[in-house]
């Protein structure tokens, strides 16, 4: 079977239901294919919070181009303007290693930002400030009311409104090439194979989903960290090995994913727990092995548990006294569902925790004793650092000392993998010469971008502004190419 459209859309979350809409705008025929059921579709995008590197509804957070370049090249201090200005870097593209960024594509992103999420709502979505779980914060944030399954719902309502068909339960398995042009996709349902033609736009997200993948891309830790919601566990991969098989480039760090801290023992969506700069981190020997509190927690976190995931069984656990538990809105920074540990003693915890009794009180006392006088401010990075302590601990560093005791325990989640295609300012995918292949787009956590560090609330930001422009650049192609068929005809 075959069925043909403008633009074929592969994947429902905030990028492919913003490049649909946007596509459809544009006078475009579209499909959108997706893997899941339609009540399990959206991906990340269903289960994420959603927060938006934003100053305001129109503006993108301060030294937003800087922060993500810094990020991205590895900078030791993330909000620190990196040395190579902008105008060098596009003289050569912005390289370190084996690292290239496209100063241009990062421009694009913090132009449109504000624009895009004004566009959204014009289709029904709503942003406000909303509470985050950071204590702690780097930047200044947006998200929109309902979170990510309000984009789901909101942007597939004015996808439908717009005559945008939806076919669930697709999985789209191979590009269509004729001539050197992308002419469609190759899928599976459950009614058999069906070839959907049109202008392809790759929105499927990562692959954190796929095992094998994992494995082979960030090796032997794959085996102790999970998707951090149930939608991540959707994303195959196949939207980057067909256009690997296709001839795409590859941007990103295929070895990283977005790490978060999450409660192993729950099921629940991100069930972050983001306190650990008001207390300690112990591994399964009862030893700390990190700085806990190296800044604001949101600009952190992300390294520290990638040192968590680097621990025996990828485990680690906070430990907090009676003081650290009185921080104010601390459950705010603990998302997960499932109860604290307690004791009334160091030994009790270990005792509950199963980790040797002796070396979780030897690393306690080793601690309290580095922990200096002065004003403790949980608000605000403090100064609080310990003295001749190795790992140190930069900030809020208060003894471990006033019963009850708390622990929680963490581990490493996969919010997204780094890795994936590369792609123009215009959402075009781009071959190994750099040049872009005909009739191909891509957005979303299937275009790599994220090399060393992730700079936080950019994912969904991303998805929406590269997703809209995906949409009208797919529309674009195929006007031009029946335009193009028609002046031959002539």
């Amino acid at each position: 079977m075959a069925q043909t459209y403008d633009v074929v859309v592969v994947g429902a979350g905030v990028a492919g239901l913003t490049a649909a809409v946007a596509a459809a705008q544009e006078g475009a025929r579209v499909v959108v294919l997706e893997r899941a059921p339609e009540a399990d579709s959206g991906g990340n995008t269903r289960y994420t919070e959603a927060f938006l590197r934003m100053r305001s509804l129109d503006e993108a957070a301060d030294g937003l181009e800087e922060t993500l370049l810094g990020d991205v090249m590895g900078h030791p201090d993330p909000g620190l303007v990196i040395e190579t200005t902008r105008d060098a870097a596009r003289r050569s593209g912005l390289t370190r290693g084996s690292h290239v960024v496209d100063p241009d594509y990062v421009e694009t992103f913090a132009e449109q930002a504000g624009p895009t999420l004004r566009w959204m709502t014009t289709h029904g979505l709503r942003f406000e400030q909303l509470p985050t779980p950071f204590l702690t914060t780097s930047t200044t944030r947006w998200a929109p009311v309902g979170g990510g399954l309000a984009i789901v719902e909101t942007l597939g309502a004015a996808a439908r409104e717009s005559g945008v068909e939806f076919r669930f339960r697709t999985t789209a398995r191979a590009l269509v090439v004729e001539d050197g042009v992308v002419t469609g996709v190759e899928t599976t349902t459950p009614d058999g194979p069906v070839r959907h033609r049109g202008a392809v736009v790759l929105a499927c997200g990562g692959f954190q989903g796929n095992a094998e993948m994992m494995a082979r891309y960030t090796g032997e830790r794959a085996l102790t960290t999970r998707p951090v919601a149930r939608g991540g566990n959707w994303n195959k991969g196949e939207g980057i090995e067909m256009a690997l098989a296709a001839g795409a480039a590859t941007a990103g760090n295929f070895a990283l994913f977005h790490a978060e801290p999450v409660d192993p023992r729950s099921g629940e969506p991100e069930a972050a727990v983001f306190c650990f700069p008001y207390g300690i981190l112990v591994n399964a020997d009862g030893e700390r092995f990190v700085d806990e509190a190296r800044g604001p927690v949101d600009a952190w976190y992300e390294r520290v548990t990638r040192v968590i995931q680097a621990q025996p069984d990828g485990l680690a656990y906070v430990v907090l006294d009676a003081r650290g538990t009185a921080v104010p809105n601390l459950r705010s920074a603990i998302r997960t569902d499932q109860p604290a540990i307690t004791a009334a003693s160091i030994a009790e915890l270990a005792a509950r925790l199963d980790v040797p009794a002796d070396r979780l009180q030897a690393t306690v006392d080793a601690y309290n004793a580095a922990c200096p006088d002065g004003a403790f401010d949980p608000a605000v990075p403090d100064g609080l650092a310990t003295w001749g302590l190795t790992p140190a601990k930069s900030n809020w560093a208060t003894p471990i000392a006033q019963a009850p005791f708390t622990a929680l325990p963490i581990m490493a989640a996969n919010v997204f993998t780094f890795g994936g295609l590369k792609v123009t300012p215009r959402s075009e995918v781009v071959d190994r010469d750099g040049d872009p292949i005909p009739g191909l787009y891509a957005a979303g956590e299937l275009t790599g971008l994220y090399y060393s560090n992730y700079t936080g609330s950019t994912s969904v930001l991303r998805g929406a502004v590269f997703g809209r422009i995906a949409g009208q650049q797919a529309a674009s192609h195929r006007r031009d190419a029946e335009l193009l068929a028609a002046v031959g005809e002539a």
